[in-house]
């Protein structure tokens, strides 16, 4: 199939630092163009793939510091994309909703990943008036504030490569984990209350945004400086993760939001590392209690899962990811979707119409 992926270019493909959104499109091309199938990415130009890049900005936009505004990039990216849609048999987005206007003559043959929370007021009527543009969720859960008319096609969880993140059967640290975004929803502050109650160190590793400056000013760099036991360490990159996940005790997940998906845990599975989270959003999808980690709803019941951490089989919490999140099962489920879409180009799709035209006209006549 000739495949285009459109990627949002606040961070080039894979990031270089954190970007959720952005690595999963990089893993997913990749994985594509491996199965051997023409791939296009529509990325930043700072982007690293095997598969044929149209470069939409000079760099990542988030670590452009002339750029204030990303609006104005994304638009030109769309117009390059509507001038070559036909070139491809399904188009994928990834960028949210900017581009539905743009593909409605075409959106039998596109496929819209939400990567975000769909739980804002102003989302649902901006849905409800594209309802013939296919959308896939990245979990269940994450459907839920959306009312019908919603096209659904399909439910696809995150995947990563298999020998991206080594198993690490004996940690070397003695410390928890937490990374991620410093944020209110991401509540680093309840981690650092567990490991405070559980008399662990704990080692922050996350970005800060411009728009959580005041948070981290206010309540998290305070209770840092507060607690000996904790290490900030800042944003890490990929070349950094294994080792800061591989060799901790646990990852502590505690969020408070509808959190769509949560890469970071299953990186955390694939190391063997198991996973302390809060239940809300997708955490009861990924997480399975008691063999890839626990699932508590109160800061005492973290504590009391950590006691519980060590027995876990670390083998077994690998097993986990590799038996649901790989690369390899999320290509395979959106080639599914792909071939499914009543306009993909594939030559069953050709046939399925030249047959459905023979009846029109049988029918006519």
């Amino acid at each position: 199939m000739k495949i285009a992926q459109i990627a949002p270019l606040a961070e080039c493909c894979p990031p270089k630092l954190y970007g959720g959104t952005e690595r999963i499109v990089s893993y997913l091309t990749e994985e594509l163009v491996r199965q051997g199938h023409e791939v296009t990415l529509f990325a930043s130009g700072d982007s690293q793939t095997k598969a044929k890049l149209v470069r939409c900005s000079d760099m990542a936009l988030r670590l452009n510091p002339s750029v204030k505004d990303h609006t104005p990039y994304h638009v030109m990216m769309l117009d390059s994309v509507r001038e070559q849609a036909d070139d491809f048999d399904v188009l994928h987005f990834h960028i949210d909703l900017l581009h539905f206007p743009v593909i409605r003559e075409f959106a039998d043959r596109t496929v819209t990943t939400l990567h975000g929370r769909l739980d804002l007021p102003d989302l649902k009527p901006f849905y409800a008036a594209f309802p013939e543009i296919p959308l896939v969720s990245i979990s269940r859960d994450q459907r839920r504030p959306l009312a019908r008319p919603i096209n659904w096609v399909g439910n696809v969880y995150h995947g990563l490569p298999r020998d991206m993140l080594p198993f690490t059967a004996n940690p070397k640290g003695n410390y928890l984990a937490f990374l991620g975004r410093i944020s209110p929803e991401k509540r680093p502050d309840r981690a650092i209350e567990i490991a405070a109650r559980a008399g662990m160190k704990l080692k922050i590793a996350a970005k800060i945004d411009r728009v959580d400056q005041a948070y981290w000013d206010e309540t998290v760099a305070p209770m840092i400086t507060a607690h000996p036991n904790v290490e900030y360490i800042g944003e890490i990159n990929e070349s950094q993760k294994a080792d800061f996940l591989g060799n901790a005790r646990a990852l502590l997940f505690p969020i408070d939001w509808p959190e769509p998906f949560g890469l970071v845990m299953i990186e955390a599975m694939a190391c063997g590392t198991p996973v302390i989270a809060f239940r809300c959003g997708s955490v009861p999808e990924v997480i399975t209690p008691g063999k890839s980690g626990f699932i508590v709803k109160t800061l005492d019941g973290a504590v009391e899962a950590l006691a519980k951490v060590e027995a876990l089989d670390r083998g077994k919490v690998r097993e986990s990811f590799e038996k649901r999140f790989t690369v390899e099962r999320m290509a395979r489920d959106y080639i599914a979707i792909y071939r499914g879409l009543p306009g993909t180009r594939t030559e069953a799709a050709r046939i399925r119409r030249q047959q459905g035209d023979e009846v029109g006209l049988q029918s006519v006549a």
